[in-house]
């Protein structure tokens, strides 16, 4: 799927708060080295700059579109295009970071299997990935695909379950790790602007459904889309929109 960084950025801060709620809870004082799987843009990898300025620092993305946006903001951080559902790095990290990205992979068994084999010894895993994909700005995409109108152009980009549940995260890291923590955060974002929520999908889960129709049944794809969400979330009295969603945290110490 084709990324557009800007679109994506449009809610940079509302995006950025999970990021820095998770490097908060990172039990790692001084890490050799650090990753940021799926990096996109560098915001978040800048913050880990940041937070460990001693370490050495790289971020992994598959976007060309997206790194040639983070190289432009940070020259001295390692940017490496790489499909992380195959990333396999010649040297182990003691940070693996992960925001907003693994939820785009499929089988989360193997991936994070492997994924642990390349943190050191005494390291540390951390990831947050949304679950909100049982709420209206993402059912009713899948409604939409579903349809007689996109089910032969769209049915097979649907995925039932993009993120499980978190005792099964549990039950696949806490043979391995020294320490876990798995918790789950529901924002109650404040939008605002000509129906966000619409604008904001339209950056991450809407956009592989509109790559792959022609120009023409895209606008009508996504008009009608649309007009859906906005119905399922109404602007309050002051003109703003509430937009909840939920993700998902886990911080294992291998």
């Amino acid at each position: 799927m084709s990324w557009n960084p800007q679109q994506y950025a449009r809610f940079a801060g509302h995006r950025l708060r999970p990021a820095l709620d998770l490097i908060a809870r990172i039990p790692i004082e001084r890490p050799r080295n650090v990753v940021d799987l799926g990096c996109g843009t560098g915001n978040v990898t800048r913050m880990l700059r940041k937070r460990w300025p001693g370490a050495r620092i790289a971020g992994v993305d598959g976007s060309l579109q997206m790194l040639a946006e983070a190289r432009k903001a940070a020259a001295d951080i390692a940017w490496e295009q790489s499909d992380v559902a195959v990333w396999s790095p010649p040297e182990k990290f003691d940070l693996v970071f992960s925001n907003a990205a693994l939820h785009w992979l499929e089988d989360h068994a193997a991936l994070f299997t492997r994924i642990c084999e390349n943190v050191a010894s005494g390291g540390v895993l951390a990831v947050q990935m949304p679950r909100n994909f049982g709420a209206p700005s993402h059912t009713l995409i899948h409604e939409l695909a579903c349809s007689p109108t996109w089910h032969d152009v769209l049915a097979g980009l649907l995925r039932t379950q993009p993120v499980l549940a978190p005792a099964a995260y549990y039950d696949l890291l806490a043979p391995k790790a020294r320490s876990l923590d798995i918790w789950e955060t529901e924002y109650l974002q404040v939008l605002e602007g000509e129906n966000p929520v619409a604008e904001w999908t339209k950056g991450t889960w809407l956009a592989p459904f509109l790559d792959a129709l022609a120009p023409d049944k895209r606008a009508v794809f996504e008009s009608e889309y649309r007009r859906l969400v906005a119905q399922a979330y109404p602007r309050q009295t002051d003109g703003k929109t509430l937009f909840p969603f939920r993700r998902l945290f886990i911080v294992a110490a291998l």
